[in-house]
């Protein structure tokens, strides 16, 4: 059984890292051109998104939940656990002048988990963290040059493989430690096309940069369970992530080309110069995170939870090395970001002989500000916040060891003067809790 799980495992892997890097026939998201891309974690993960990202409080015996690691003190010490996410996103971005629809489908995330001792879990896993995919033409004139297109492309990402350990200090208190890989390039592009002029003045151009990432970071957590009379437990969740910097490699190429039958062919190299590399090292800045969460739940009827998380600013700050500046000066500025959830959900029943009432239903709502800060040159400085909300339902499986969970996220960003991004996430996750470690007593 455990090679079998291994070989799954390692199969589904490739199969995230393929999509991932592949992103570029995926959903065209103009948000992704900013900073290391656009991330939709929590809301892309099912268990997350049906409580409207409500995390921190989380932990059951088939569910992995990479966003605590204290929650992996709650594999049960015979269990082997499997978890699977898949999501399908589909988006609507209304500008001023236009709107657009779009939409994809990926692997939301992989993991397992197991004992390694009574007090003692651990767990391996790996999350796509964010998405680098747009394509845009802007068209202008101009009395000299005269028509002129400048074109706007990017793909690829970033993706986290997770090795966590929790562990059960009382039978109230767990803590838990992440070791995180960090992996994926990040490719962007600006071509500059003038259709109208003489290529022997004025010639086409285009800069290229792409950004190699392979890093480590940490995070850690903690959950605390204190029962309340004998119908309620409190449930409190702390997470905190801390800050670190960190080098990447950047590979960078400026030139001027020409066309003859739709095949290009480069003219001038601009940069790197002759005996000048185009390979340097610029970094990667990860904020400390704090995160908060409490739950109230009445026996194994139901749990009200609430989250909140800061950081100085949202997601991981790229700063190219200031000797070179490829494309320019960003219009992505960096501020303080707050997010806030709250879910609830009715439990199943597990002893009910219905199955329809052994089913777990959830609801919540989220909302976060200052995911994006942009101030393009010559306008004011624009926070773009996010809100929305997520609906789902767990179906026990194998007498209640496995579930599989359906969620649905709606989130709307941004604002219709500058864009608005409106998505719908649908997503499917199995939670398997397989028995593993017990020794038979009979052959």
């Amino acid at each position: 059984m455990n090679r079998k799980h291994f070989a799954l495992l390692l199969a589904l892997t490739a199969s995230v890292v393929a999509s991932h890097t592949y992103a570029q026939n995926g959903i065209n998201i103009p948000f992704s051109q900013y900073g290391t891309g656009f991330s939709s974690m929590p809301y892309s993960v099912p268990f997350a998104s049906q409580m409207g990202g409500v995390v921190y409080t989380r932990q059951a015996a088939n569910i992995i939940n990479p966003f605590n690691p204290a929650s992996y003190a709650a594999i049960q010490p015979t269990s082997f656990v499997f978890n699977m996410g898949i999501g399908i996103e589909m988006s609507t971005f209304i500008d001023p002048s236009a709107s657009l629809y779009d939409a994809d489908g990926n692997i939301a995330y992989l993991a397992m988990g197991f004992p390694l001792s009574k007090w003692w879990k651990t767990a391996i896993g790996i999350l796509p963290l964010t998405t680098v995919s747009y394509e845009s033409v802007q068209t202008q004139s101009d009395p000299v040059w005269g028509e002129n297109k400048t074109s706007y492309e990017g793909v690829g990402g970033l993706t986290k493989v997770f090795w966590g350990h929790g562990f059960n200090i009382t039978d109230r208190l767990s803590v838990g430690l992440n070791a995180n890989f960090l992996f994926d390039h990040l490719s962007r592009a600006i071509t500059y096309h003038f259709p109208g002029n003489d290529s022997t003045y004025i010639m086409d151009a285009r800069r290229e940069k792409t950004t190699n990432i392979h890093n480590f970071t940490f995070d850690m957590g903690l959950q605390y369970t204190q029962p309340i009379g004998e119908d309620y437990t409190l449930l409190a969740g702390l997470t905190f992530i801390p800050h670190r910097i960190m080098d990447v490699t950047d590979n960078s190429l400026i030139y001027t080309f020409v066309t003859y039958a739709a095949t290009e062919y480069i003219r001038d190299t601009i940069f790197p110069l002759p005996g000048q590399s185009g390979q340097y090292t610029s970094t990667l800045e990860q904020p400390y995170t704090v995160g908060i969460g409490l739950a109230l739940q009445r026996n194994d009827i139901w749990s009200l939870a609430f989250d909140a998380t800061y950081a100085p600013w949202s997601g991981l700050k790229y700063t190219e090395n200031e000797e070179y500046n490829i494309f320019g000066a960003s219009a992505l500025r960096y501020g303080d970001n707050f997010r806030g959830a709250v879910g609830i959900q009715r439990l199943g029943d597990k002893n009910a002989q219905k199955y329809m009432r052994r089913v777990t239903y959830s609801g919540g709502f989220h909302y976060e500000m200052g995911k994006l800060q942009l101030q393009p040159v010559g306008s004011e400085l624009s926070r773009i916040d996010e809100w929305g909300i997520g609906f789902g339902m767990s179906l026990p499986m194998r007498k209640g060891r496995s579930v599989l969970d359906f969620s649905l996220n709606y989130s709307s960003m941004g604002s219709e003067d500058l864009l608005r991004r409106n998505y719908f996430i649908i997503g499917i996750g199995l939670g398997s809790s397989d028995t593993w470690f017990q020794k038979r007593k009979y052959n």
